[in-house]
C-alpha cells in the first residue's frame, strides 16, 4: 500500500466501498478495525467533526455486509476469517438535527427507524398506540442470536441541536433513551454495536440503557484510529508531499514541519503520547498546495454552530484566557456531566478546539493542537467579545497587511478601530493582561500565516507579545494607563524595559520591529506608541 502514485486523494469520501472502487488512498487502519469487529461488543467513540467517523462507520458496514470484498490488499485480509453475513443497520442521526417540537422529532425519528431497519426486514406501521420503538422491539424478538449489527453515526446531533432548549432537550433525550432501551432488552440479537459522536452525554440515561458499552475515546490503543500519524502521512501521501514541496519551492522536510505546525497535534488518548493530523485539513492542503496553509478547520468543522451558542450563554470565556493552557480532571474529560453543567473546557476539547497536551496523575493539561486551531479559537473568541462589525474588521486582513509592511502607526490605528467594537460591559479591558490578550486574539484571527505568542521569556525577562510574519518579527511591550497615571512616563518605562531586557534579540530571524504601546483606560484606546531602536 505504499505506491500511491496513481491513487486519488480521499477528499470528502465517507463511503468505504466507494473509496476503494474509486482507487482513492486508504490509510490502512484495518488491523484496528479487525480488533474491534472480531468480538461481540458495543463501542462508543467521540471525535471532532471532519475526522473520518462516517468513513469508519462505513468500513464496519462493508465488513459485516460483504466480508472482505472491499478489503483486498489491506491488513485485515489476513486476519478476518468470519464468513457469516449479518443484518446491518446504519443510522445517521445528523438527519435529525432540524425540528422545533417533540412531536416533529418523534415523526422524523420514526421515519429514520422505519427506513433504516426496513432494509433488513422491519416493517413499521404508523400507529399512535404502538410507537416505532415498540414495534421495533417486537420485530427484534424474531431475530436469531448475534445476527444484527447496529451502527450509529453522530448520535448526539439531535441533542446538540437543542442544547439551549431545556424542555425540548429532555423530550428528545427521553425518546432516544427509549430506543436504546429497546436495543438493550434484545441484546441477544446484537452481534456488534458502534456509536460515534462529538460530545458525550454520559450522565443522561442514554448510554446507561446499553449494557457494557465500551468508550474507546481516550483508549491509547485507538488514539490513531482516526486521523493520520506523521509516519502515515509520509508513507501514504509521499507523491503529494513531493508535488506540494515543488509547488511551494521548499524542501520536503521543511514542508512536513510546516504541515505539522498547521494541521498536526491532535491527541485522543490518556497517555498523551500519540499525535495525529486533521485528515480534512491535510487533504485539502495536498489538493490545493498553491493556496498555501489555509485555515480549513474553521471553514468546515471548526464552527460548532449550536455549540457556539451554548458557549456564549454558559461559558465564562475571557480574552486573557485565550493563550493560557487549561487544566481539567481526567474523569471530567472522560465522563461528561449533566448538560446544564457541561464545562466549557471539556466541550472545547470534545469539539477539537483544545487537545490533550500532558497528563500528570489525574490532571489533564489542554491546549491548542496546532496553528490552524489556534487561529480558529481566536475567531471563536472574537465571536464572543466583538460585535459583527468589529469581527469583520479583524478578519479583513488589514492587521496582517500592516504587520507585514512594518507600518506601526497603521497597525495601532486599526487595532483601535477594532477595539471600538468590543462590548466593554461584558468584556472590559481593565488590565495589561486583558489588553494583551485582546490584541493577540485580533492578530491571530487576522491570518493563519501569522504567529502570535504572549509573554515570551528570555534570560532577562518576558516580553508582552511577539508576532512573526513572513518578513518581520514584531516585539510589543504594553503599559496600562489608569486615570491618574502619566502616559508619557509609562511609554518611556516600556521603552526602557524593552532595551534593558533585550526583548526579541534572541529570536529575531526576520526584520526585527520593537514597539512600546500605552493603553489608556479613560480613552479606551492605545494613545501612545513608539518604535524602539537599538
Amino acid at each position: 500500500m505504499k505506491d500511491n502514485k496513481l491513487k486519488n486523494l480521499p477528499l470528502g469520501t465517507s463511503d468505504f466501498a466507494v473509496l476503494r472502487y474509486a482507487n482513492e488512498i486508504y490509510v490502512d487502519k484495518s488491523d484496528l478495525v479487525y480488533e474491534l469487529a472480531s468480538t461481540r461488543r458495543k463501542y462508543f467513540l467521540a471525535r471532532p467533526r471532519r475526522f473520518g467517523k462516517s468513513l469508519l462507520i462505513s468500513t464496519f458496514e462493508s465488513l459485516f455486509t460483504h466480508g472482505l470484498r472491499d478489503f483486498k490488499g489491506l491488513a485485515i485480509e489476513k486476519l478476518w476469517v468470519e464468513e457469516t453475513k449479518f443484518l446491518v443497520v446504519r443510522l445517521d442521526f445528523s438527519e435529525l438535527k432540524f425540528f422545533s417540537s417533540p412531536e416533529e422529532f418523534s415523526r422524523k425519528f420514526a421515519s429514520l427507524i422505519s427506513r433504516c431497519f426496513g432494509t433488513v426486514g422491519f416493517q413499521y406501521v404508523d400507529d399512535d398506540l404502538n410507537s416505532a420503538a415498540g414495534q421495533l422491539s417486537t420485530w427484534l424478538q424474531t431475530l436469531r442470536l448475534s445476527s444484527l449489527v447496529v451502527l450509529i453515526d453522530e448520535y448526539d446531533a439531535p441533542l446538540t441541536s437543542c442544547l439551549n432548549q431545556h424542555e425540548l432537550f429532555n423530550a428528545v433525550r427521553g425518546q432516544l433513551s427509549e430506543f436504546y432501551a429497546v436495543l438493550k432488552s434484545h441484546d441477544r440479537a446484537l452481534r456488534f454495536v458502534f456509536i460515534t459522536g462529538i460530545t458525550k452525554f454520559n450522565k443522561m440515561r442514554i448510554f446507561s440503557e446499553l449494557n457494557n458499552l465500551s468508550d474507546i475515546s481516550l483508549a491509547p490503543r485507538f488514539g490513531s484510529l482516526l486521523g493520520y500519524t506523521h509516519e502515515e502521512v509520509q508513507t501514504y501521501f509521499g507523491p503529494y508531499i513531493a508535488k506540494s514541496a515543488e509547488v511551494l519551492s521548499i524542501g520536503q522536510n521543511e514542508l512536513l514541519d510546516l504541515l505539522a505546525a498547521h494541521y498536526d497535534g491532535f491527541c485522543f488518548e490518556r497517555t498523551a503520547t500519540q499525535r495525529v493530523f486533521s485528515p480534512w485539513s491535510l487533504l485539502k492542503f495536498l489538493n490545493f498546495p498553491s493556496n498555501g496553509f489555509d485555515n480549513y478547520w474553521y471553514e468546515s468543522g471548526g464552527q460548532p454552530g449550536v455549540l457556539l451558542e451554548y458557549l456564549k450563554s454558559h461559558s465564562t470565556l475571557k480574552p486573557e484566557e485565550y493563550e493560557s493552557e487549561k487544566q481539567v480532571q481526567l474523569d471530567d474529560l472522560a465522563l461528561s456531566a449533566k448538560f446544564s453543567l457541561l464545562e466549557d473546557k471539556v466541550l472545547l476539547a470534545q469539539t477539537g478546539y483544545l487537545t490533550i497536551k500532558a497528563v500528570r496523575g489525574t490532571t489533564v493539561t489542554l491546549g491548542y493542537p496546532n496553528r490552524e486551531v489556534s487561529v480558529s479559537m481566536a475567531r471563536l473568541y472574537a465571536e464572543v467579545i466583538l460585535d459583527k462589525k468589529a469581527i469583520n474588521r479583524a478578519g479583513e486582513g488589514y492587521l496582517a497587511d500592516y504587520l507585514e509592511r512594518g507600518d506601526l502607526r497603521a497597525f495601532v490605528e486599526e487595532v483601535n478601530r477594532i477595539i471600538l467594537g468590543i462590548d466593554y460591559q461584558a468584556f472590559p479591558l481593565t488590565s495589561e493582561a486583558s489588553c494583551r490578550s485582546a490584541l493577540s486574539i485580533m492578530v491571530s484571527s487576522s491570518s493563519a500565516l501569522i504567529t502570535a505568542r504572549s509573554e515570551v521569556h528570555n534570560a532577562h525577562g518576558r516580553s508582552d507579545l511577539e508576532i512573526q510574519t513572513d518578513k518581520n518579527y514584531w516585539v510589543l511591550e504594553f503599559k496600562f494607563c489608569r486615570e491618574h497615571d502619566s502616559q508619557e512616563s509609562l511609554l518611556q518605562e516600556a521603552v526602557r524595559q524593552m532595551k534593558t531586557r533585550h526583548y526579541g534579540k534572541q529570536l529575531a530571524k526576520c526584520n526585527l520591529i520593537r514597539a512600546a504601546m500605552v493603553f489608556s483606560q479613560k480613552d479606551r484606546q492605545f494613545t501612545r506608541w513608539a518604535e524602539v531602536s537599538g
